[in-house]
């Protein structure tokens, strides 16, 4: 479907594309990898190597500590604005650019240094203590010495390696012995591709059955394995056994694989390493999310430039108006200096703090327990979003699934009716139809046989067609060894890699066919009788997402049948069964119903047919050249005239209050998308029971289109539909981006909700890129599985929901919750108010710079355009720090309405969409207010000085820093005990400090009444009107949010 168009790529560069193509670095011959290779790898022979292999250590560090510094000081200094401040600290090391003391530049940049610089460590700090212990976790290695200790990270490739139970596997391995008594072990691999059930591994049979571990060194045998790659879910390789009589060769696949970060759930294992270090799966998997940097951001750095502009024009202003004279480039460079406040130093330090503030607050959140900030950097960005794109299974739904309906075509049998489907299969064990004279059964029991055997066939056929293992655990009264042999039930626990199958297999329990057992080989099945039916397992299919169907091979033992049963996907089963006419439309009928539909056959096979088929087989898995090719091609020649036994329908109910978040945010003017790889009647189903789509609203369902002309036509009847939500699969889908891509994004965008099925996880991603590209708008991707990670790390707010797939989708977002429904409170009252905060802060620290530097461009020009500071030493440094940090970082505590009022009425979120809390409108007016405000201040405190200039110092510095703190109150909305201690503590420190500022304050100036008088006069003059004003407008012009407060 994907490869009839280039689809672009995800954004996002993996690391391993280039990183681990040609090795560490461009030069990587150094590390002895060069290129990837095929291998063959000696049992037990490290030393026989063919090349040379990277060492089994795990490395998460961006530095070392020889890079730690340079690296960390680059990444600061590569920035434009960081690399100004350097230039002007190192500027005052010129004489005649000199305006004061050293430490009034280096002071402050060195203190943002030193927050990064320790930040940073404790990261660094932090990921080589992990590695540390990942590295140095023991495991028993088997050599001719007998069994040794060794670390994670002194394992070689070709080492033999015991990994005990719950033990993490340290490299990439074959799967040589189990001490399992059924051959086979479950692995754990939650941590490698996200998925929380467990995964059965197969041993290689010819060493599985050598009589000890220790045999394995006393053979000479070896691993063919492929060239390392990324694709965790195939592998291609043999065993060769040279010293068997005959020699002996095996395939070896997915199943015979240990790979590293998983863990052992069963038993010990044994396996020779084959990858270690770079070239194991899981590290080559690891990808450098891209980093996000936000709208908020983006908005804030152009003001910066703005102010930038500003401060060179100003700094040429006052040359020119000196006419040019004597060595006026210097002078350009002095009022530089002079005026480099315009640009506020604290400006990204604040901001930073005040995320990591909003990122606790989401944490600590009791009303959204469970909530993970795993990038920091953007919780504002919760606060704009316009679209959100949603998953639908286990993000909307619960994946935990409940078997609804079996339909045999003639009949159906729902959730009312299970227990005809019960006595069905008990007369089936009970009252054999061969035991029954026909000749005196009536028509009527006929059709009840009939009925009977058909019911019992498809039930059979359900309890064996899959991939489930009945485990069986001490309930302490039975211990794990007797509730084994004795099938107990109340110790019984299926596990499986699919929720879907787990639910089949516990309805046909409930039905009275239980699985008991399974191991490598066989299965056994106990019926209503308690008899034990036990099958042999001669060849299984797994299920795989291309295929989209699982089959097996089985033995009757009893009978000596040999039997191929098939499930999948109607999509695929329609073109494999005999001739039907129900097929398709009960298909239909169930999905509708927002049932999961699986088609069920099956097709008997002779002893000839079968032991034809498996020498094809065999042969086909020992390639190693296209071999998943080969082995498809073998597998379909089966596939033909299967005979349908049944449909089975599983509903997957939707999470709690999934309804009234999808209504808090369809109010909050965000428009909703369900991006899934259902079917489209599913889909369709599922977003109408979640109202995602309205009762009120038309559907548009998209006709499947296959050509350019089709599209056309297709697009044109669903332009002329207005208020219309949007249902269109994977399919058509493709051919519109293809080939009208401008236009299908500008009519879906226009549409209420738009629902997409039969969608791959890189058509999920290209649809949050285009919405990206073709809006300008925020996008916010919601998904519980794997294949959601491109679309959430694509989009510019990713939220992961840990659900039944695993924590891969959780690891891989921003934004880590439990519950779908906690995402309408994440966005309505921490997205809301990181974004509010935010820019209140942003724009208050501009104003504090921009006061101070208009006072001194107003005491410059009453001195004749001299270059000469108004402040200076500690005066300077303490204003933007402990006179006023306090109270002006407090407003990250501020709020405008109560959370409960913000989940009330999520309209108030509608208004913040367009921008207004900082925009240029904003800035220009928090500009206006510091030019009058610095210039009130200045002004007065040079008509009220009266003889020495140290006074003009003590009033001006004295007002501003009470009408910074001042306007502080004014700007808040609600109080914060926090915010009362700020104001207070500065105002103290500020008091407490003038005894030590006798250098630049005169004393005993600031305990007379004229001082006193004069900073009150300035500071009312410079308040009071905006004080006036914001009454004023509340009065006439209120914001939305004031009338819910009043």
């Amino acid at each position: 479907m994907t490869d009839s168009i280039p689809l672009q790529p995800v954004r996002r560069p993996k690391r391993h594309d280039r990183k681990h193509r040609n090795g560490c670095c461009p030069w990587s011959g150094c590390c002895g990898m060069g290129d990837f290779r095929p291998r063959t790898v000696w049992l037990g022979h490290p030393e026989k190597r063919e090349q040379r292999y990277p060492k089994n250590v795990i490395n998460n560090q961006k530095y070392n500590f020889f890079t730690f510094l340079p690296g960390v000081l680059f990444n600061q200094f590569k920035y434009f604005f960081n690399l100004y401040f350097l230039l002007l600290a190192c500027s005052q090391f010129v004489e005649e650019l000199r305006l004061g003391a050293l430490y009034t530049y280096w002071v402050p940049l060195g203190l943002v240094l030193i927050i990064t610089v320790m930040r940073e460590a404790i990261e660094e700090i932090r990921c080589y203590l992990r590695d540390k212990e990942v590295n140095s976790q023991i495991y028993s290695k088997l050599s001719a010495r007998g069994t040794v200790k060794v670390k994670s990270s002194g394992i070689q490739v070709g080492d033999l390696i015991i990994i005990e139970k719950n033990q993490r596997v340290p490299a990439d391995m074959i799967f040589l012995r189990t001490t399992e008594r059924n051959g086979s072990c479950f692995l754990r691999t939650d941590q490698l591709d996200g998925e929380t059930d467990w995964k059965l591994r197969l041993p290689v049979a010819c060493t599985q059955r050598l009589p000890t571990a220790a045999d394995l060194l006393q053979t000479r045998s070896y691993v063919y394995a492929e060239e390392p790659n990324i694709d965790i879910h195939n592998f291609i390789g043999t065993f060769t056994r040279e010293d068997g009589d005959p020699p002996v060769n095996e395939s070896l696949s997915i199943e015979n694989t240990l790979w590293a970060s998983t863990v052992v759930a069963s038993g010990t294992a044994v396996g020779v390493v084959i990858y270690t270090g770079k070239e194991l799966r899981s590290v080559m998997n690891t990808s450098n999310p891209r980093h996000k940097v936000g709208l908020f951001d983006l908005e804030v750095n152009c003001l910066t430039k703005l102010l930038f502009g500003a401060l060179v024009v100003v700094s040429l202003v006052m040359v020119a108006l000196q006419h040019f004279a004597g060595r006026w480039y210097l002078q350009i460079f002095r009022f530089l200096l002079l005026f480099s406040h315009i640009v506020p130093i604290s400006l990204r330090v604040n901001l930073d703090m005040g995320k990591m503030v909003f990122s606790w607050m989401i944490k600590k959140d009791s009303k959204i327990p469970g909530t993970v900030v795993r990038a920091s950097t953007i919780p504002e960005q919760l606060g704009r979003i316009s679209y959100l794109l949603t998953d639908k299974t286990g993000t909307l739904t619960q994946n935990e699934m409940v078997f609804r309906r079996l339909h045999l075509g003639t009949v159906a049998y729902g959730m009312d009716s299970m227990d005809e489907v019960q006595s069905h299969v008990f007369s089936a064990y009970t009252h054999p139809t061969h035991d029954l004279p026909t000749s005196r059964a009536p028509a009527a029991t006929k059709v009840r046989k009939t009925i009977s055997s058909r019911v019992h066939e498809a039930v059979k056929a359900i309890a064996l067609v899959h991939n489930v293992t009945p485990v069986y655990e001490s309930n302490g009264v039975t211990d794990q060894a007797e509730a084994e042999q004795h099938y107990e039930d109340t110790c019984r626990v299926y596990q499986a890699s699919s929720p879907d199958e787990v639910s089949l297999v516990q309805w046909t329990e409930s039905v009275g066919l239980t699985l008991v057992g399974r191991d490598q080989s066989s299965m056994q099945l106990r019926t209503p009788t308690g008899q034990i039916l036990n099958f042999t397992i001669l060849q299984i299919f797994p299920f795989t997402y291309e295929s989209k169907r699982m089959g097996i091979i089985v033995r009757d033992e009893s009978t000596g049948e040999i039997t191929f049963y098939m499930k999948g996907a109607d999509v695929v089963m329609a073109g494999i069964v005999q001739y039907n006419d129900w097929l398709e439309e009960e298909c239909g009928n169930m999905a509708r119903e927002g049932l999961r539909v699986l088609v069920v056959t099956k097709k008997s096979l002779t002893e000839e047919q079968y032991q034809d088929f498996e020498a094809r087989y065999v042969q086909a898995k020992l390639s190693v050249h296209d071999r998943s090719l080969k082995v498809a091609t073998v597998i379909e020649s089966l596939e033909m005239e299967m005979e349908l036994l049944c449909l089975t329908g599983v509903e997957d109910q939707l999470q709690m209050d999934v309804r009234p978040t999808l209504e808090i945010l369809r109010n909050a003017g965000i428009k909703v998308w369900m991006l899934t790889g259902d079917k489209l009647e599913t889909a369709t189903c599922t977003a109408k029971n979640a109202h995602l789509i309205t009762r009120s609203q038309d559907l548009h369902i998209f006709r499947p289109v296959t050509t350019r002309g089709e599209a056309h036509l297709e697009l044109n009847a669903f332009r002329r539909k207005h208020d219309c939500a949007l249902v269109i699969s994977g399919d058509s889908l493709e051919v519109c981006l293809k080939y009208y891509e401008y236009e299908f994004m500008e009519l879906a965008c226009q549409c209420p909700a738009v629902v997409c099925c039969r969608c791959t996880p890189t058509q999920k991603a290209q649809i949050v890129r285009l919405l990206q590209e073709r809006t300008g708008k925020l996008t916010c991707a919601v998904g519980d599985g794997g294949n959601d990670v491109s679309m959430i790390q694509e989009a510019d707010c990713g939220v992961g929901v840990e659900g039944k797939e695993g924590k891969q989708a959780s690891l891989a977002a921003d934004f880590s919750v439990t519950q779908f429904k906690h995402l309408g409170r994440l966005l309505m009252v921490h997205g809301r108010n990181s974004y509010k905060r935010s820019a209140a802060l942003s724009q208050f620290v501009i104003h504090r710079s921009l006061c101070i530097s208009t006072m001194q461009a107003v005491f410059s020009s009453v001195f004749h355009f001299a270059s000469v500071p108004l402040y200076q030493g500690f005066l300077i440094i303490g204003y933007s720090t402990i006179y006023t940090m306090f109270p002006v970082f407090s407003l990250v505590l501020d709020k405008d309405v109560k959370s409960e009022v913000a989940m009330l009425y999520p309209e108030l979120y509608k208004d913040l969409l367009k921008g207004r809390p900082l925009s240029f409108k904003t800035f220009l007016i928090w500009v206006l207010i510091s030019i009058y405000q610095g210039s009130i201040i200045m002004y007065g405190a040079l008509l009220l000085f009266e003889s020495e200039f140290v006074h003009i110092v003590a009033i001006s510095f004295t007002s501003l820093i009470l009408t910074e703190l001042l306007m502080v109150a004014l700007t808040v909305q609600t109080w914060h005990w926090l915010m009362i201690v700020g104001e207070l503590l500065s105002l103290a420190c500020y008091i407490a400090s003038l005894v030590f500022l006798h250098e630049f304050i005169d004393v005993y100036f600031i305990t007379t009444v004229s001082f006193l008088w004069k900073v009150t006069a300035i500071t009312l003059v410079s308040c009071l009107p905006l004080y006036i004003l914001k009454y004023l407008r509340r009065r006439f012009s209120p914001p939305s949010y004031s009338k819910l407060t009043t």
